[in-house]
């Protein structure tokens, strides 16, 4: 067995408070460009539509039964009539603690701007996206869920599922809108969707005015509408990349007025979503964006509503730019996955989309695939992760027995663990406790397995690419009573 060689005078400093607010807010800004505005370029949108309930409503308004669908035809749709009895919404709850390793789902909510301005009641939302990451195959994908489709909400019976935000909003419900929409789209797509975030849309145009605006390829030519009274309208020629300041870019994602209408917008977000993208996370503009730190916590701070915690995000934030733009899949539930049929919502003529579930489940397989996602990690091989991950890995001896960090380097050696450091902790532990320094997410999943670790507060996320190693290990009596080393 490999012997390890101790390393004596271990100078291991705590980043200052300073440099962890430096690198909070470089990931505030990493994650905020990739999943914020996701949210925020949904949210909006001026032309009328037959057939919606008034805002002043807050809730459904079809009738008890629900109204009945007819196709072209005039035949009525079977089975939608048959809606099911109200039920129960149980009182919202926060999420379980995300262990950093598995896949995380997020719900994007954008309100609608017309309802916004009416302030005649709870507004609607405009456009649902759901954001999926796994950190194991570092893949993301984003999956567009069209206004009008017609679903079951929870308590409410069939309607289109930009009701349901209203509807939480209107009852007052537990978690509000956010979480009714939330369990909508969870229902909808038959996934666990953890998280929810809404965005106030005027951080937008703020927000890309503040990174020095973004570059999208245009390949349409486009009269758009910018929000406010009294505004000339926006022209965007074709073809090729186009300068978009906040103004203009809200204008181009909120751009509906073609015969594709919301999913040709869907489609123009997501050119948004990735110029934003890259305009933080390229290397010679992150380290401009990280000294305005102080200027986006107070531009951005009260804009967002969501049940994510705050270490939850910073986790994330540690994986946005090691996801590469080709690892995120993107898709839109179109045309070709729902049948369009009539309906009377709030006694006038509507037309909705009723989805055509095998088509939905295709795409979304599809996207929540990841597509990248290693062999190994099918296996759910953690050994094998672990090894792929050829993380480096400090030890430190925090218990009351002499020497563990020497039988646990040895040990953890022949398990395959680079083991590059060791030597004493900084002060007792009761409980093991690691600190990640890089996203060696492989590691960290083997880590938790090896140590029984389950509770978030036993995990630091300390991102410093300049650490000599990728992962520490502090050893706690936990492991120095109860571990399974010879």
């Amino acid at each position: 067995m490999n012997r390890l060689t101790f390393l004596k005078n271990i100078d291991f400093q705590r980043p200052s408070i300073t440099q962890i607010a430096l690198i909070i807010a470089g990931i505030l800004l990493a994650i905020g460009g990739y999943f914020f505005t996701r949210g925020l370029v949904t949210c909006w949108t001026i032309t009328p539509l037959a057939g919606r309930p008034p805002s002043s409503c807050g809730t459904v308004t079809e009738t008890l039964n629900g109204p009945t669908l007819t196709n072209d035809q005039g035949t009525p749709v079977p089975d939608v009539e048959d809606l099911p009895p109200p039920i129960t919404i149980p009182e919202s709850n926060l999420p379980p603690a995300w262990d950093g390793a598995s896949r995380i789902n997020i719900l994007i909510i954008g309100l609608d701007f017309r309802d916004w301005v009416a302030g005649e009641g709870a507004p609607r939302s405009d456009t649902m996206i759901v954001l999926t990451v796994d950190p194991l195959a570092k893949t993301a994908g984003i999956l567009s869920i069209p206004r009008d489709l017609w679903v079951n909400i929870p308590g409410f019976g069939y309607s289109r599922i930009n009701t349901a935000y209203s509807s939480g909003e209107g009852a007052k419900l537990p978690g509000g809108g956010p979480e009714l929409a939330r369990k909508t789209v969870e229902q909808v797509l038959g996934v666990p969707i953890q998280y929810y975030a809404q965005v106030d849309f005027y951080t937008f145009v703020e927000f890309i005015d503040l990174i020095g605006g973004i570059e999208v390829y245009n390949d349409e030519n486009l009269r758009l509408d910018p929000v406010g009274q009294g505004k000339d309208k926006i022209r965007l020629t074709c073809c090729g990349m186009r300068p978009l300041d906040g103004e203009r870019a809200l204008a181009y994602a909120r751009f509906r007025k073609d015969k594709e209408g919301d999913i040709a917008r869907a489609n123009r977000q997501q050119k948004v979503i990735l110029a934003i993208r890259n305009k933080v996370l390229s290397p010679e503009n992150f380290p401009v964006l990280l000294g305005k730190a102080q200027q986006f916590y107070e531009k951005f701070s009260a804009g967002i509503r969501t049940n994510m915690p705050f270490d939850t995000a910073i986790r994330l934030g540690v994986l946005a730019k090691d996801i590469p733009v080709e690892n995120i899949k993107h898709g839109v539930i179109d045309y070709s996955m729902v049948a369009l049929v009539d309906t009377t919502l709030g006694g006038e003529k509507a037309s909705v989309m009723k989805p055509l579930p095998d088509k939905i489940r295709e795409l979304r397989d599809q996207i929540f695939s990841g597509g990248a996602v290693s062999p190994f990690a099918a296996q759910n091989d953690l050994t094998t992760m672990m090894k792929e991950d050829a993380a480096r890995v400090r030890v430190l001896n925090g218990s009351v027995v002499g020497g563990l960090d020497g039988t646990t380097g040895n040990f953890l050696i022949a398990q395959g663990v680079q083991v590059t450091e060791a030597g004493l902790a900084d002060g007792g532990y009761s409980s093991t406790v690691i600190v990640l320094y890089s996203p060696k997410l492989y590691t960290l999943k083997y880590f938790q397995s090896l140590f029984g670790i389950t509770e978030s507060a036993r995990i630091f996320i300390t991102p410093n690419p300049t650490s000599t190693v990728d992962v520490e290990i502090r050893l706690g009596n936990d492991w120095a009573n109860n571990n399974p080393m010879p």
